[in-house]
């Protein structure tokens, strides 16, 4: 989904609700990281408990915004790139732990940085895209895998570690298909 939009539209609404919880989702990236710093049980499920609490912050954002009717271009903005940001640091970080492989996380940032570009080169011609459907499973299987290999430790017999791996796979398919569907609707956007 997109649209086009004035140029001239001054930022709206910077210090809402929605952005502040978009604001909060960066701010907890260098806490997690530096639980992270410390791969231990504790520190492990700290930087969990503060990754699932910025991610859920992502569904009550958008929820706000169009309840309260202040979605903005800033937020539309902000929003993905704190997803980006949020989801990249924690995958970073689990590369030097041995929790997940290299190349699993360079597909996905890489997808990340890629589609991050696209929406800055339409939004320099005045079109904003929306998160598609698809973006959005993609978010949600990469949460679902991060968090258990954050947590990565057994907790009441649930071996964490392999259901963040299990999870990864459709996020990594996820990550790959989405990221085609966006250059697809920037290569279709451009030729208008």
């Amino acid at each position: 989904m997109y649209h086009k939009v004035k140029s001239s539209r001054a930022v709206k609404g910077l210090w809402s609700l929605p952005n502040n919880l978009t604001f909060y989702r960066i701010a907890t990236i260098p806490v997690m990281i530096g639980f992270l710093l410390f791969p231990n049980k504790f520190c492990s499920l700290m930087a969990a408990i503060l990754f699932s609490s910025a991610s859920i912050t992502d569904l009550l954002d958008g929820f706000f915004a169009r309840r309260h009717g202040t979605v903005s271009d800033f937020g539309r903005f902000l929003d993905p790139l704190a997803d980006k940001l949020l989801i990249s640091a924690a995958l970073i970080m689990l590369i030097p732990m041995g929790r997940v492989p290299a190349w699993i996380v360079f597909i996905i940032v890489g997808r990340e940085i890629a589609v991050t570009g696209l929406r800055g080169i339409l939004a320099s011609k005045g079109i904003v895209i929306s998160a598609s459907l698809l973006a959005k499973y993609k978010t949600g299987f990469q949460i679902a895998a991060i968090i258990p290999l954050l947590i990565h430790y057994p907790y009441l017999g649930i071996h964490f570690h392999v259901v963040g791996k299990f999870f990864l796979i459709p996020a990594v398919i996820l990550t790959i298909w989405s990221g085609v569907d966006y250059f697809t609707k920037f290569f279709r956007l451009t030729r208008e």
